[in-house]
């Protein structure tokens, strides 16, 4: 059972699409969220929520108090069944959540930004060039004091994110799965 931490919609039950998602696991997103809320990085954020699956990381967010959620999802059931978690915990916290039914590097190259918090948990099996294009094509969307987390396997190699301008500032594992932080590097802001 996947469900909504805290905030407004606290103790909300999320639909996991029936296959092809591998939600973050309350564990990892209890503490990713502690941290976020530590860093006041979500009241008021405009928030990305990149690989959806079942929405569970932009939607947290937007329980927790972020102003916009726009959640991009490829797979046709998993963005349906975004959609429906999606229009509960709007219609709870009072703020606009949108689902893009698209694939992320199709979405980035046509999105207007800027994001403030973004979140990024593609497959476990993506291939790491297609990783890297991602992250150079978010770059540009991003707010001067954006935080870019993304998620993969512990065992994958780390994300290219020098190759978008970002810096990365904290690293931490949980089991299987690993969270890197990052956010836009000093001499990327002053072009």
């Amino acid at each position: 059972m996947t469900r909504i931490i805290a905030g407004e919609a606290g103790g909300m039950r999320l639909t996991v699409p029936a296959s092809g998602t591998r939600p973050t696991s309350d564990r990892v997103r209890e503490s990713l969220f502690g941290a976020l809320e530590s860093a006041d990085a979500i009241d008021g954020a405009r928030v990305l929520d990149l690989y959806a699956g079942s929405g569970a990381l932009g939607l947290e967010a937007l329980s927790r108090g972020a102003a916009t959620v726009d959640l991009v999802e490829l797979s046709k059931g998993a963005a349906g069944v975004i959609r429906r978690n999606a229009q509960a915990v709007s219609r709870v916290a009072g703020r606009p959540a949108q689902v893009h039914h698209l694939g992320v590097h199709a979405y980035l190259l046509r999105a207007t930004g800027p994001f403030d918090l973004v979140f990024s948990d593609p497959p476990y099996d993506i291939d790491d060039a297609a990783m890297t294009a991602d992250l150079v094509a978010l770059a540009p969307l991003l707010s001067a004091d954006a935080l870019v987390i993304v998620e993969r396997a512990r065992r994958s190699a780390p994300p290219a994110l020098d190759a978008a301008g970002l810096e990365e500032f904290r690293t931490k594992t949980y089991g299987d799965t690993t969270l890197w932080w990052a956010q836009p590097a000093a001499e990327s802001q002053s072009r």
